[in-house]
């Protein structure tokens, strides 16, 4: 499809207003709104709360219209019955002038009424090409993302199978040994040699964990020196200016 096909179908196209759409929103849970998204997302909601308070004022207005209206017509009314005082002409002028102003300003709120629904569905066509960018900006990178771990997983799998089977191996030829030794020498003489070996490779322990103490001690005694050694540096340090300011003193 190309580009102005593309616009044209979008055009026609119903979208809903996105950020009443808590949908919309959870698109972003995870990365965060881009700036861009958030600059055009705060003028639309700006645009709607202008229509709401608009549509708020425009029904308070007529209310005002209605009352006024009535006013007008219990003022003719009376005018009509020859009942009209001096101060009830000047409520009638006054009304009028109230009315003029009060059609005037109903008049400018609902051409901007008329102007809204078009600014708000061109501003949430923007909000919906750049939500559009951030998904499929998304969509590729997560895509990208998954082959990358299915390889490495892969890769894993193939290595954990190896090493299942290397370890199968050992643990088989280790009781073929075992069996054989016992076949050749007797269970007598194997005995005393499991014994042995043991008692080696207990020995080897407790020297590894002897060493790794005397390492860790070694550590203990190097690192308590070194802070002795700083210790008494500031401290000369401190003893050696003491004279200096007993002499200023003295001076």
């Amino acid at each position: 499809m190309d580009e102005s096909s593309f616009e044209r179908a979008l055009e026609s196209a119903k979208i809903p207003i996105l950020v009443l759409d808590q949908k919309w929103h959870r698109l972003f849970a995870i990365s965060g709104k881009p700036d861009e998204v958030k600059a055009v997302e705060a003028e639309l909601n700006e645009l709607l709360q202008r229509q709401g308070k608009l549509n708020t004022d425009l029904k308070g207005l007529k209310k005002v219209k209605s009352d006024l209206m009535q006013s007008i017509v219990d003022h003719m009314d009376a005018k009509d019955e020859n009942k009209t005082t001096p101060e009830g002409q000047k409520k009638a002028e006054t009304d009028k002038r109230l009315m003029d102003e009060l059609n005037e300003k109903m008049d400018a709120y609902e051409d901007e009424l008329l102007d809204l629904p078009k600014l708000i569905q061109e501003k949430n066509h923007e909000l919906m090409m750049l939500t559009m960018t951030f998904s499929y900006d998304k969509l590729r990178t997560n895509e990208s993302d998954i082959q990358s771990i299915s390889e490495w997983i892969q890769k894993i799998r193939v290595e954990l199978k190896r090493n299942i089977i290397r370890k199968q191996n050992r643990e088989i030829n280790n009781k073929e040994i075992y069996s054989y030794m016992h076949d050749i020498f007797g269970k007598d003489v194997i005995t005393l040699f499991d014994v042995h070996y043991e008692d080696m490779d207990v020995t080897r322990a407790e020297k590894k964990a002897k060493e790794q103490l005397a390492a860790e001690n070694e550590a203990i005694v190097k690192e308590e020196s070194d802070g002795a050694v700083t210790e008494k540096q500031t401290s000369d340090g401190e003893t050696n200016e003491e004279p200096k300011e007993l002499e200023n003193y003295e001076t």
